[in-house]
């Protein structure tokens, strides 16, 4: 589990290809510090296992749904990518829950910068637009973000302050980059309840007739509950 809250921009220093999946190598000082092998570590929003600690860097294996399914296909030597170790119960909670489950691969379309201020327009598939609601938490290339609107086509617009563009790789970001998105787990979860038909945890729990409010006689005083 992560927040989106982005700890280090690493280095993409090498990528083994074999075959539909792949091997990337990457820098990353700070990140390494206290990592270990085995580890669960964010990149670019895509939850990966740290596979080997060399030097001061890793390498993480990359299978080929995840290469086919988010924009790590995309990655280049020399490349930039946000990167998040799993959150630790003893720390503040500052983004939103991101499972590092990408969920779909977007589009940026309109890069507009205004004073203090530069906002991405950027296209998700439909079939996630019914999650993607004004003023609601998106994960942008593992980056927690807040959705400032959406069209009816699917196109929403972010905003990045100074400081998110100075600590992450979205102050490059313009027209025709592709970007991971995972939309906020909570809509999904709530989603499901109600196309299973639950409305509250007691709604197949009879309520004892003595016991409706308004009741002259509780259950618990009647001659047949002693």
């Amino acid at each position: 589990m992560f927040t989106g809250i982005i700890e280090a921009v690493g280095t993409v220093r090498a990528i083994d290809h074999h075959g539909d999946h792949a091997r990337i190598h990457l820098d990353a000082p700070t990140i390494v510090e206290d990592a270990a092998i085995g580890d669960s570590i964010a990149v670019d929003g895509c939850c990966l296992t740290i596979t080997t600690l060399p030097g001061e860097g890793f390498t993480a294996d990359l299978m080929a749904e995840t290469m086919r399914a988010t924009a790590l296909g995309d990655l280049t030597v020399d490349g930039t990518v946000n990167l998040e170790r799993a959150m630790r119960g003893d720390t503040r909670f500052g983004g939103h829950l991101v499972q590092g489950h990408v969920d779909a691969v977007g589009k940026v379309v309109a890069r507009e910068e205004q004073p203090g201020t530069v906002f991405l327009s950027i296209t998700a598939p439909r079939e996630l637009t019914r999650y993607l609601v004004p003023k609601g938490s998106i994960t942008v290339s593992g980056v927690s973000l807040t959705i400032v609107d959406i069209t009816d086509d699917g196109v929403f617009r972010i905003g990045l302050i100074p400081h998110t563009l100075d600590v992450t790789t979205l102050h490059g970001m313009g027209p025709g980059d592709r970007v991971n998105l995972e939309v906020d787990v909570i809509a999904k979860y709530v989603e499901r309840l109600l196309q299973a038909g639950v409305a509250t945890p007691y709604a197949s729990t009879p309520t004892p007739a003595g016991d409706v409010p308004g009741s002259n006689v509780p259950a618990s005083n009647t001659e047949e509950s002693r």
